[in-house]
């Protein structure tokens, strides 16, 4: 406990001077009245009476960036985003105060100019064309969005053209990215000698191989961005182009991203009406991994006497027995490549009847299509596999708002009405071929494959509509007290008759203190503002589009007469009565600045309970058809506190340093899964594993670690309890396993297992420090987390002697000569963990005598992944801890060896 405490003191000093409010302005610009988006109205800080955190300008880190949402990791409390390691790829999860639904419908809702979509739809907005973020995660606010708002909003907004002559921008970067850290496996010829010193015979090829560096490489990066804009006093347009290229430290693993943002503004008639038009999109090629867990345990695990080339007739060697392994160069080979094109259009007209009354008429449309194409090999698949796919999906959003905003003496009125329907279309096919006699012709002639599947062909379609009512009225009195009312009314097509319509109320006040008579007396006190709220948010995300319908659908292939004839049936219980899913929020606080602004301090508590949550129940047979049922009965409550500060204890007219930084504590328990369906009860398993062990002797084993229990968070750790190292009285040991229920040792749940702690932090801290010196500037980045475990198997697997010579092992376990691999307690360490992510130089170089043709010059040098200080003694603490699958908490032989990228880059305004 000692321990965790100085971790966390040290993690909160280094990382966490918090932001919240202050991070909504730039401390040193102060705290104005400044005008927000907030969803679909726009309102002064002063007339908002919920929680709503925006970034806009040099608080963004848009550069060496691939993903937009990075631009404010670390800087917004509560924001989780998971990445895959170290590779190339996009976002795997976002979590906005935690995970809160058990099905899905987890990630935030992401609006990119008015254009609703997921978390894939920031790869088609290069970062440098963002021009603020807005973070919405009270319910208050969210309740603006009914259903889609359940998990938090975050809002984009792009660049616009400008009043003047047109203007040129670019931005432009290049880096390299080398490994640094890889895990320690014994070399060849250590390998040799353990199998010596043990009698052990071994396959030696007589080669010195380290596959984990045979499959690395120094991994390039390239971005260029350029943007023309400008405009006159009725019409402004901006146009620019973006390409991203990343080729990762793993060989063949590559990305290419082409980007494309459109923005023209045009006024008629004198102002009466406002027309913007936009688009954007982008094309992303990728080479990825097919499977990361099998290919860093072919190479840490591979016997490294073999050769790292292939044999003369072209098949790699293998070892027989190890049969969870292959090749690690014959991987290499795989080909996995996604092709991902999105495209959304979007037109918005204005109409301003008068200046108090006016109306919004918008609409959207976007088109994405993500084509797969694989082919294993038949060094690593036998004989070969092929699997080519196609998934398309369209959206379209038509909406029409009528918007009143009056000020009469110490009164003020905001009001609107909305109506908005949304259509989405998914379709899609794939086929897989197997049984190859040649590898030439991979993914690109399936007819070289002599197999095709009946279940590995398939194609589909769904479409689902969503209408929704709202309205919304806002009222301050004297700038001191305010008042929001939201009421929100959405149907889905994806409910029965009696259950389409949610409606999704919420409330909140704010009280302006400073702006009472008797703050007068508190000159120190810049902004003082108190926030109270209420609301409820859907979510409709855990079915799918025809869940509540009884359908038909192919179920095998049967002779009748001389032919075959695909059967078909139910293959599930219909639910018809199935509804929302329904999140309860509580939200309150304040924010705070002194001292003109210099110090900016915001605290916000949040209770959240989602109700009727939509889960896949047992259910008895008969009467059930099936024994698995989806209903609306669970629930699970999520709560915390954030903390954020701003301060510039430094500010002359050469230097200025600004430091900021947030912390953020979460609790979350699953509440029920278990009631009454017509008459008949029913329950979820009361011990089910969400994370498990995989790879050689864990197959059909004791190897759940991380589990899903009622009373629990999500995600804790059941474990047998270790006593520690004991001699299996052949020369070696074994894990010591405690009878906890002193009835016999087993290993079965609900025996001899207890709850080890928790896989999801219970604090997150961010910071960021920022000093400048007249035109050189520096700015660090620093996250953390604590309070959370990871289960180390990375560890418990190749520290195992017993499956030594068929499977590599680390340096120090021929010391240690543990030969057993039974899942236990006893490397389950703390994952708390201090991150440095970035540093960032800047110059930005005077310009005598060229203003004429050069607006501004800077250039920049970053370290990327600069140190982490942890007491983890894996790989890398930052694994999987928030998103609920099955790798949560889990550090299991498929992380990426650790690389730090060092990148320059240009930034030139004409």
């Amino acid at each position: 406990m000692k321990q965790y405490r100085k971790l966390f003191f040290l993690g909160f000093i280094c990382a966490a001077w918090p932001v919240s409010y202050a991070q909504a302005q730039d401390v040193s610009a102060g705290v104005p009245d400044s005008l927000l988006t907030i969803g679909y109205t726009v309102g002064h800080t002063r007339n908002i009476s919920s929680l709503v955190e925006s970034f806009t300008g040099k608080q963004l880190k848009a550069d060496q960036i691939t993903n937009p949402l990075e631009a404010i990791y670390g800087k917004v409390p509560g924001l989780t985003i998971q990445r895959t390691a170290n590779g190339t790829a996009a976002l795997d999860a976002v979590r906005l105060r935690g995970t809160t639904s058990l099905t899905s419908g987890n990630d935030p809702l992401i609006i990119i100019d008015g254009v609703f979509g997921d978390i894939s739809m920031l790869t088609s907005v290069y970062p440098t064309d963002i021009e603020s973020f807005t973070i919405l995660k009270d319910a208050s606010e969210t309740a603006q969005y009914g259903s889609r708002g359940a998990s938090g909003v975050i809002e984009i907004t792009t660049k616009k053209g400008v009043k003047g002559k047109t203007r040129v921008s670019y931005n432009g970067s290049f880096g390299v990215a080398s490994v640094y850290k890889s895990l320690k496996m014994l070399s060849a010829d250590e390998f040799r000698k353990v199998a010596e010193q043990t009698g052990v015979s071994i396959i030696d090829k007589g080669n010195n191989t380290d596959f984990r560096k045979e499959i690395q490489q120094t991994g390039f990066q390239q971005d260029h961005h350029i943007a023309f804009y400008g405009g006159r006093d009725e019409s402004s347009y901006r146009v620019s182009l973006g390409y991203m290229s990343r080729e990762g430290v793993i060989v063949n693993e590559n990305m290419r991203n082409f980007t494309s943002n459109m923005n023209m503004t045009q006024s008629l008639f004198n102002g009466f009406i406002r027309c913007d038009v936009g688009m954007f999109g982008s094309v992303q090629n990728n080479r990825n991994l097919v499977d990361e867990q099998k290919t860093f345990y072919s190479a840490a695990a591979f016997n490294p006497t073999f050769p790292n080339h292939k044999n003369g007739d072209g098949s790699w060697d293998g070892v027989t027995n190890a049969s969870q392994i292959t090749n690690p160069l014959a991987w290499m080979e795989v080909k996995d490549k996604e092709s991902v094109s999105r495209i959304s259009t979007h037109a918005k007209l204005l109409l301003n009847f008068t200046p108090d009354l006016k109306m919004r008429l918008f609409g959207s449309y976007s088109y994405n299509m993500v084509e797969n194409s694989q082919y294993l090999p038949t060094g690593v698949w036998a004989h070969g596999q092929a699997y080519r796919g196609v998934r398309k999906s369209e959206s379209l959003v038509g909406n029409a708002m009528l918007t009143y905003r009056k000020r009469l003496k110490r009164h003020f009125i905001d009001a609107l009405a909305l109506a908005e329907v949304q259509e989405e279309k998914f379709s899609g096919f794939y086929t897989t071929v197997t049984n190859f006699s040649s590898d030439l012709f991979g993914f690109d002639n399936l007819q070289a494959g002599a197999l095709r599947p009946w279940e590995g062909t398939n194609s589909y379609y769904e479409r689902t509509r969503l209408l929704s009512f709202m309205g919304r009225a806002n009222y301050t009195y004297a700038d001191r007290y305010v008042l929001t009312v939201n009421a929100r009314a959405d149907a889905s097509s994806k409910f029965g008759d009696n259950h389409k319509w949610g409606f999704f109320p919420s409330v909140s006040a704010a009280w302006n203190v400073t702006e009472e008579d008797f703050m007068k007396r508190f000159p120190l006190v810049n902004n003082l503002k108190v926030r109270v709220g209420y609301g409820l948010a859907g979510n409709q995300s855990g079915i799918n589009s025809y869940t509540t319908l009884r359908l038909a659908q192919p179920n095998g292939v049967v002779p009748v007469g001389s032919a075959p004839v695909v059967s078909l049936s139910e293959l599930r219980n219909t639910n018809p009565d199935l509804k929302w899913e329904v999140k309860h929020n509580f939200n309150a606080g304040f924010d705070l600045a002194l001292f003109a602004n210099r110090l900016l301090f915001s605290v916000n508590y949040y209770l959240s309970k989602t109700t009727d949550m939509l889960y896949m129940y047992n259910v008895s047979v008969p009467p059930f058809t099936y024994n698995t049922l989806v209903a609306n009965i669970g629930s699970m409550r999520n709560s915390g506190v954030e903390i954020a500060v701003g301060v510039t204890p430094l500010k002359t007219k050469d230097m200025e340093l600004n430091i900021n930084a947030n912390v953020s504590f979460q609790q979350n328990k699953l509440l029920s899964l278990s009631g009454v369906y017509n008459g008949e009860r029913i329950a979820a398993a009361e011990y089910k594993s969400i994370s498990s062990l995989d790879g050689a002797g864990f197959h059909g084993g004791y190897n759940h670690i991380a589990y899903q229990i009622v009373g629990q968070p999500l995600g804790v750790f059941y474990l047998p309890h270790s006593t520690g190292l004991v001699s299996d009285g052949n020369g070696g040991y074994k894990y010591g396993v405690a009878d906890l229920n002193g009835n016999g040792i087993s290993l079965e749940d609900g025996e001899d297992r207890y709850i080890a702690g928790q896989a999801v932090p219970k604090a997150t801290v961010g910071s960021n420090i920022s000093f400048r010196y007249k035109d050189f500037d520096l700015s660090v980045q620093i996250n953390g987390a604590f309070g959370h475990k990871i289960y180390n198997g990375t560890s418990l697997t190749y520290m195992n002697m017993g499956i030594f010579p068929d499977y590599n092992v680390m340096k120090g376990a021929p010391q240690v000569n543990i030969k057993d691999q039974t899942a236990t307690d006893y490397w389950l360490e703390r994952g708390d963990y201090v991150n440095f992510d970035y540093v960032t130089a800047g110059w930005n170089v005077p310009l005598r005598g060229t203003k004429r043709y050069v607006q501004n010059l800077r250039l920049t040098f970053t370290v990327n992944n600069l140190a982490t200080i942890t007491g983890y003694s894996g790989l890398s603490p930052m694994i999987n801890s928030a998103t609920v699958n099955g790798t949560l908490g889990l550090d299991d032989k498929r992380n990426y060896p650790l690389a730090r990228t060092y990148t320059l880059g240009l930034s030139i305004n004409f």
